[in-house]
């Protein structure tokens, strides 16, 4: 089984989709959108990740959707890691209509100072969710890396998801200092990666599977097969590739299509049940 372990759903009126750059992309992805595209790529099952709207609604929405669709197989809500309230309103989205299926929290932390992760309100956000048994959804951008690495090493009972590789400087082609930064990340063995957004941090018109290996075999040198999981990152992905180009450019750079990272990887991290 194939598991698709980031993507998202949005309409037109997300207010990031107003930037003149995201043009081609701002329009309603529906399920039906991702019905063909999961069909012609050979995907079966995905996680549905919170799409930058920022608000409980978005995820209660989510739920429901996932409730009704048997190709997604889990979501990755949004909430406010210094939400004091923070575990209630997880309950309350277990206790709604999908509520099941919420298998992970996140919050738009590439968007905070570089240290963000450490303050004692966001530790204390991220104890709240991996106590109530989900995983902590990481979006974040490489000079973060190091915060990363000292929340996963202070919360061991928390299982860190990282988003992206950190947003590696692929259209730069810089390597070394995101290496040194990710490394420690690694070496957390709570912590897994997501080989997802690769092609957008690469130049949108030019890019090749060739631009990708250098991060995606680092990636694999310090994560292993099974702490990596494929992710599209549909339908930002469409800046630059089509859902099909983002899964066969990973599966040439990776040889093949693991098993673990295709699809064992999102299913124990998540521990999902597809249906």
């Amino acid at each position: 089984m194939i598991v698709d372990a980031h993507h998202h759903l949005w309409t037109a009126d997300y207010a990031w989709l107003q930037d003149p750059a995201l043009a081609a992309i701002r329009r309603d992805y529906t399920v039906d959108d991702l019905r063909a595209v999961l069909r012609d790529a050979g995907v079966d099952r995905t996680v549905l990740v919170e799409a930058g709207r920022c608000d409980a609604d978005e995820t209660r929405s989510f739920l429901r959707v996932a409730q009704r669709t048997p190709e997604i197989a889990g979501v990755v809500g949004w909430a406010g890691l210094t939400d004091p309230a923070l575990a209630a309103t997880i309950a309350q989205h277990r206790a709604g209509p999908g509520g099941h299926l919420l298998v992970g929290v996140r919050d738009q932390v590439q968007a905070e100072a570089d240290d963000h992760l450490d303050r004692p309100e966001v530790r204390a956000g991220l104890a709240a969710v991996a106590a109530a048994g989900l995983v902590n959804e990481l979006v974040v951008r490489t000079p973060q890396l190091p915060a990363v690495a000292r929340a996963a090493a202070a919360l061991p009972q928390s299982t860190f998801v990282l988003d992206h590789l950190a947003k590696p400087p692929i259209a730069a082609g810089e390597i070394d200092t995101w290496r040194e930064l990710i490394t420690p990340v690694a070496a957390r063995p709570n912590v897994v990666a997501k080989l997802s957004g690769l092609v957008t941090e690469a130049q949108w018109a030019t890019w090749r599977p060739a631009d990708l290996r250098p991060y995606v075999e680092i990636a694999v040198e310090l994560f292993g097969p099974s702490r990596l999981m494929f992710g599209s990152d549909w339908p930002v992905c469409e800046l630059a590739a089509t859902y099909a180009q983002v899964k066969d450019a990973l599966a040439e750079v990776l040889g093949g299509r693991p098993e673990d990272i295709f699809g064992g990887t999102a299913i124990a991290t998540y521990h999902l049940e597809p249906k």
